[in-house]
């Protein structure tokens, strides 16, 4: 049986799966951390695979017995890359031109891809990005008003992100409600540290909170999200740099800038404490996520299906039920008991008589990126 390797790459981190594909088996999983910091076993991304290697063999595991090929999760694919990619040469370069608009993500990426050659050469390698499911956003969504020669010339348009796991919910849900994806209209929120909205149509995105970078739509742990970008004139105008304002609108923003923590679990022991500070940040990110659901409702003329994924979607009962609060004159009523109930698995959280199912489905990035890896070396 063929196997494949899934790499999930920060700028100081490597996350791994090993994936037996016949039968979509973990056969080893694992995350490196502290890459290039003092004291790391790790100096650089190509120490971590050496690490990873030696890891896996330390647990009987030989990694390059039958490895088919290396999937990577790429953020930013731009407008050119569109589907899953072997990676060539081209390829590199685009993506490291890319890393301009996503500068937090692609150069990770492309230095697990270069380590990855140097540890595995003449293994296939396949970039997935994150930006291509939404490729089939229609012109009206993708489109920043803005004088078209600029955004023309500067490649300014939206692009979403979180396209993997979008993707891999979206078909996820269509099971589990036994219904043909083409059927169906979803709304997906994927409530992670960084978190967007997706309105799916058929099984295909239409519109999505995320636009040109991830700094766009809902707020996360600690990026703001939605911004008037007078803002951030008016910042510059005060003296501040474009280093200093990237840093506040990247790193010191969101639940962290609102509620002092950028994990929302710590705002809410915060919140629950009497810190009228977290108590606000709550509220604004709830609020948020109530703002998109509204208005993917309007875009898509009604949905079929409102799914909570990734880790705060998930696995946070209050946030489920104070996002979506209010809104049973629209079909929507979240079950206190089941939205209570722990489980692991896909399930669903609304009330048996509510119109539109609220759905929880755990998303499952690694495997979507292992079966794209793999179809596309098959081709």
């Amino acid at each position: 049986m063929s196997r494949v390797l899934v790499i999930n790459s920060g700028s100081s981190s490597l996350k791994y799966q090993l994936i037996e594909l016949d039968d979509e088996k973990v056969l080893a999983s694992g995350l490196i951390e502290r890459i290039g910091e003092s004291g790391s076993s790790a100096r650089d991304h190509t120490s971590a695979f050496q690490r990873m290697v030696a890891d896996l063999q330390a647990q009987g595991i030989d990694i390059k017995d039958r490895l088919t090929g290396i999937g990577h999760r790429v953020v930013h694919g731009g407008e050119k890359y569109q589907k899953p990619t072997l990676i060539t040469d081209q390829v590199k370069h685009g993506i490291e031109e890319l890393s301009s608009v996503a500068p937090l993500h692609n150069p990770p990426a492309l230095a697990a891809i270069l380590a990855a050659e140097k540890t595995f050469p003449g293994v296939q390698q396949v970039a997935v990005f994150d930006t291509a499911f939404h490729q089939t956003l229609p012109a009206v969504a993708y489109t920043y008003a803005i004088d078209a020669d600029v955004a023309k010339s500067q490649g300014i348009r939206r692009f979403g992100f979180h396209g993997i796991s979008f993707s891999f919910v979206a078909a996820a849900a269509a099971e589990f409600l036994g219904r043909p994806i083409a059927e169906l209209k979803l709304i997906i929120l994927h409530l992670g540290n960084g978190a967007s909205a997706c309105a799916v149509d058929g099984g295909r995105s239409v519109e999505t909170s995320m636009g040109m970078t991830p700094l766009e739509g809902l707020m996360m742990g600690t990026r703001g999200g939605d911004i008037d970008p007078g803002v951030v004139l008016h910042l510059q105008r005060q003296g501040m740099s474009v280093t200093q304002t990237d840093a506040l609108l990247n790193h010191e923003s969101g639940l962290l800038g609102l509620g002092g923590h950028g994990d929302i679990r710590d705002v809410q022991s915060s919140a629950d404490a009497g810190d009228v500070r977290a108590q606000l940040a709550l509220e604004v990110y709830l609020h948020r996520i109530r703002h998109y659901v509204g208005a993917y409702l309007a875009q898509l003329g009604g949905a079929d299906a409102i799914v909570f994924t990734a880790g705060v979607g998930e696995n946070n009962a209050f946030v489920r039920a104070g996002s979506l609060a209010g809104l049973e004159g629209l079909g929507i009523c979240v079950s206190a008991e089941r939205n209570e109930a722990t489980g692991s698995g896909p399930r669903l959280i609304s009330a048996a008589d509510a119109p539109i199912a609220v759905l929880v489905i755990p998303t499952n990035e690694e495997l979507d990126i292992a079966r794209q890896t793999a179809a596309s070396i098959a081709q």
